[in-house]
């Protein structure tokens, strides 16, 4: 898998050189940030794509249950990722207003650690 670089931002950073381009296991970490930055209905070419934590989240107030559901769903939403083969090392917490996701996900070509909030 190759994926164009990004900074801190999110903004595409211009590549001069295909040595520039994520490769492998970052590639696909990349890949998972951004897929989980889209929530559903914010992509006007194709609304149904995209994450539904928001909508999970605007159903009720996070229990311990509902934490864990999140957390099951997010890891299944990852492994949908192309370049994915497994999550796994998976953590979900409530921190105040935030709910706070972390894993490993498993490429062919190795693993990267994932933070979502």
């Amino acid at each position: 898998m190759i994926y164009r670089p990004v900074d801190e931002n999110g903004d595409i950073l211009p590549v001069r050189a295909s040595a520039d381009l994520l490769r492998d296991a970052p590639a696909a970490a990349r890949l998972v940030r951004d897929r989980l930055s889209l929530y559903t209905g914010e992509w006007w070419e194709n609304p149904a794509w995209g994450n539904e934590i928001l909508e999970m989240l605007t159903e009720s107030r996070l229990t311990e249950t509902d934490r864990q559901a999140l957390a099951a769903y997010l890891s299944s939403f990852i492994r949908e990722t192309p370049g994915v083969r497994d999550v796994r090392d998976v953590s979900a917490a409530a921190e105040g207003c935030r709910f706070c996701f972390e894993c490993v996900i498993d490429t062919d070509s190795g693993s990267e650690s994932i933070r979502y909030e």
